[in-house]
């Protein structure tokens, strides 16, 4: 593995992980009304374009932070709907 995708794969790896103290908050607290449902659409919709993007060049460390974040914001915005 080159520089360029352990710099890519370290980057996506704190990205991603920066989402798990918001789910596991929503999940303890079962409330997500300090989440802004618009925020999450569209940071979402930015993931879901990312993810394909990083499936067009074959970029392993894009496809896999933007999968597995965009994974992790869903089960943020299932939180949601379910704790309104």
């Amino acid at each position: 593995m080159d520089f360029t995708n352990t710099l890519g794969l370290v980057a996506g790896t704190l990205t991603t992980i920066a989402f798990l103290p918001q789910m596991f908050q929503t999940w303890k607290t079962k409330s997500a009304r300090d989440v802004s449902f618009v925020m999450l659409i569209t940071f979402m919709c930015g993931l879901l374009l990312w993810l394909i993007y990083g499936i067009i060049l074959g970029a392993l460390p894009i496809i896999m932070a933007n999968g597995i974040t965009l994974f992790f914001n869903f089960i943020i915005l299932w939180l949601k709907i379910k704790y309104r």
